[in-house]
């Protein structure tokens, strides 16, 4: 992956923001880390991994609002979700933190997160009509949830021209090849000096070569080798033995 300069260079806090050990997001450990330490992002793909409740989602939607797009998705031009307000699950994290960013580079992001996805089609099947009637449906409505993520993520001009892509489980609407498709052009944007957060629970993603795998757990947020990713070992053991695990749940 590069090395050089990124357009997003490092989280940290605020000087004036406040924590809350007590409160929600602070206790989660990655985002107390997080705020006691701040978190270099290097240059290239960075996956954020962990089970439920680390904290991916929350960082994600954080540096998107730090960079002018709203945390349902979008970019900072097409805002999709920005009437809905912010809703009562929303961290606050955005606020708390500022953004160190390399001199001279654009920083145009662009988020989608796959709870949110079809929104972001009413949004722009909403923005996209003539003015002589309602609204047509926008052609990713016509497309299953799968088709409608893999076109935005591997064909929209949204990501081609984002200098930080922005990503929260994308491997949830995808197939197999759809995941190896999204992971080569994932290492092609970031050959092109791009830059990519993602939050994954994916073994696929997080093995394109050359990826910075970054690890939340309760120990807040560790740099791990792909072949030493819990979820890793999970699925193969998972894999190896199916049966096991199901006579534990069963």
């Amino acid at each position: 992956m590069p090395t050089g300069p990124r357009p997003l260079r490092r989280l940290e806090r605020h000087p004036d923001a406040t924590v809350d050990p007590a409160a929600w997001p602070d206790r989660v450990p990655a985002v107390a880390q997080l705020l006691t330490e701040g978190l270099d992002l290097p240059a290239g793909v960075t996956f954020l991994v962990g089970a439920n409740g680390t904290g991916k989602s929350t960082v994600v939607e954080a540096v998107a609002e730090l960079l002018g797009v709203h945390p349902e998705g979008g970019s900072a031009a097409h805002r999709a979700g920005a009437d809905r307000g912010r809703g009562s699950d929303r961290s606050g994290l955005a606020a708390r933190l500022r953004a160190v960013r390399s001199p001279g580079r654009r920083a145009a992001a662009f988020l989608l997160r796959a709870e949110t996805a079809h929104r972001f089609y009413t949004y722009l099947e909403d923005t996209t009509g003539t003015g002589d009637g309602p609204p047509r449906p926008h052609p990713l409505h016509h497309l299953s949830h799968g088709e409608g993520f893999a076109e935005v993520l591997l064909r929209s001009r949204w990501v081609c021209e984002a200098a930080v892509l922005l990503l929260d489980e994308p491997e949830s609407a995808l197939s197999f090849d759809n995941q190896l498709l999204l992971g080569a052009s994932l290492a092609a944007a970031a050959a092109e000096g791009r830059q990519v957060l993602c939050a994954t629970h994916s073994p696929l993603l997080t093995a394109v070569p050359g990826a910075n795998v970054l690890q939340l757990d309760e120990r807040g947020i560790t740099a791990v080798e792909w072949e030493e990713l819990d979820l890793v070992r999970e699925w193969r053991f998972f894999l190896d033995a199916p049966e096991r695990y199901w006579r534990r749940v069963l």
